[in-house]
């Protein structure tokens, strides 16, 4: 829901193409400078502690972000400063609960759980997009200057939507404090210095010739993919359907994306993983493509969805690949690192997405151009890892082969 919120805020302040390509900069620098940071920490302390910490601070971003949106005090300026600082908690956050995965369940079900896991999460990004457009829509009032009545919203709505988003957290918070799950680091390198350890961080993933080739496919694929900060731009000037349609379409991806992680939660990877790999990221630029082309509303949430269907089957077998790869003392810093280029790549995306957009004086027509251009850069980068890499194509899920 924040997430919505937050791009529909800026673009009701902007009505720019450009300034939602800045929410996905203001997502990503922190996680470069504090990803790797967050690896070590993860492969060092307590996990549990670390993502309590890290889902407290996210906590004091969602009210700060509700108050100025009661207030009527927001700016761009200020929504772009609490999006770094919410970036910043993720870069602490995300590599301690991926560590943290792996001791929850056998080995022999660690690809089911990935995915049942998944499943949950997308779900929330089905329900929580949709309401959110929805609220936004309950307290939209037209404003004088604005593209279209739909596209100018009471700023109480959006507060109202930052303030559950707080709330929320307390279960979270509650659900971390009550986990029996042992939070400690077996054999944490203790011993080594920051440097040191950050190093032999590094050193694992880009020696891993098989992490480096999907992890770089990733970040290609999502980085000329990545238009979802445009949305706002083609719900309200291309299909013209408001805040509600905005929503419903946010929520598209993860429909999809819940349906092909409920089918990979009860059934195994098919034998050939590189193989699906490499025709999902292919359908993930092929959605994409649809996606910018459509001029119909529903064929646009089909593609959305299909985006989502794609990218969950690659998600899991890459997540699952890393985390079998990599022993247990160095799982926060290989999240770490794959952070860079799993969050780096669509958020970067998202800001290529709206300087391309930016270019032509039609929003309509800009939007169509960078979305459908960064569909058809996906297909010839998969297909030029396609053909470079064996060992990608020859991936099948028994990593003592390789």
């Amino acid at each position: 829901m924040q997430v919505v919120a937050i791009n529909w805020h800026v673009y009701v302040l902007t009505h720019s193409a450009l300034a939602l390509g800045f929410v996905g900069l203001t997502r990503v620098l922190p996680v470069i400078v504090f990803s790797m940071w967050g690896g070590l920490l993860a492969d060092r302390a307590d996990r549990r502690r670390v993502m309590f910490t890290a889902q407290a601070a996210m906590t004091v971003v969602s009210v700060v972000l509700a108050a100025l949106a009661f207030a009527r005090r927001d700016s761009v300026a200020l929504i772009y400063v609490l999006n770094a600082v919410q970036a910043a908690a993720t870069s602490f956050d995300n590599p301690a609960r991926q560590a943290l995965v792996p001791r929850l369940v056998p080995t022999s079900d660690l690809a089911g759980a990935l995915a049942l896991n998944l499943a949950m999460f997308h779900t929330a990004m089905i329900v929580g997009p949709a309401l959110a457009g929805m609220l936004i829509a309950g307290g939209a009032t037209p404003h004088a200057g604005t593209p279209s009545a739909g596209a100018a919203s009471d700023t109480a709505s959006l507060g109202l939507i930052y303030a559950l988003n707080a709330v929320s957290f307390a279960f979270v918070l509650v659900a971390l404090a009550t986990m029996h799950t042992s939070g400690r680091v077996v054999d944490g390198g203790a011993r080594e210095s920051p440097g040191e350890a950050l190093r032999s961080g590094l050193r694992f993933v880009f020696t891993t010739p098989l992490m480096v080739w999907t992890m770089t496919l990733d970040f290609f694929a999502t980085f000329f993919s990545g238009a979802m900060s445009l949305l706002p731009i083609v719900a309200d000037q291309v299909l013209h359907v408001g805040a509600v349609g905005y929503g419903w379409l946010a929520a598209a991806p993860a429909a999809g994306a819940l349906l092909g992680s409920l089918y990979t939660s009860v059934r195994p990877l098919p034998r050939r993983q590189g193989v699906t790999l490499l025709w999902s990221v292919a359908a993930y630029g092929v959605a994409t493509i649809v996606y910018g082309l459509s001029r119909s509303y529903w064929l646009t949430a089909l593609a959305l969805a299909g985006t989502g269907l794609a990218d969950v089957v690659s998600t899991v077998i890459r997540q699952t690949l890393r985390q079998l790869l990599t022993p247990d003392a160095l799982r926060g810093r290989m999240t770490a690192v794959n952070m860079i280029f799993f969050l780096g790549g669509p958020q970067l995306g998202e800001l290529e997405a709206g300087l391309v957009a930016s270019l032509f004086a039609s929003a309509a027509v800009g939007v169509t151009v960078s979305i459908v251009s960064g569909g058809i850069v996906t297909l010839l980068v998969t297909a030029v890892v396609a053909g470079a890499t064996p060992l990608v194509r020859r991936y099948s899920g028994e990593l003592s082969r390789l």
